[in-house]
């Protein structure tokens, strides 16, 4: 059985009509109405194009991110950061289990009610990928 396409549900057109999905043999795939003409873009050719773009995001952050991750954990001290700090810097290594091991359905469930979306074009381009944002603070 082959898998889903990573963010299944979550990626729409360019004219912000959701993207349906469909296998061609194993290859699963992201289908795109081009007016009527269904394009089966391959779905590793977009999923990694959205995961590169979280990375960039990432990088230059991995500081921050580790620290906000160990207090939300309850783990604020030294060591737990320096693990936490370890694993967002060999962040290729984890996209890439993600990618093997697929988005459960409910992470996906929650990612889109969370605001997360992909836009792709006909070409299966990513144009963008609009994540939630936390509020900006008053002092920003």
């Amino acid at each position: 059985m082959s898998r889903e396409p990573l963010f299944k549900g979550l990626v729409v057109d360019e004219c912000g009509d959701l993207v349906g999905t469909s296998n061609i043999g194993d290859e699963p795939c992201y289908v795109v109405n081009d007016e009527g003409f269904l394009r089966h873009i391959p779905a590793e050719q977009v999923d990694r194009q959205v995961l590169q773009a979280m990375l960039e995001q990432i990088k230059g952050h991995e500081d921050e991110l580790a620290d906000q991750t160990a207090k939300m954990l309850g783990q604020d001290d030294i060591f737990s950061r320096a693990i936490i700090n370890e694993q967002i810097r060999n962040m290729n290594q984890q996209l890439e289990q993600v990618y093997r091991d697929g988005i459960p359905e409910a992470g996906r469930a929650y990612m889109g009610m969370m605001g997360f979306k992909v836009v792709i074009n006909y070409h299966g381009e990513v144009v963008q990928v609009i994540q939630p944002s936390r509020p900006a603070n008053e002092d920003e």
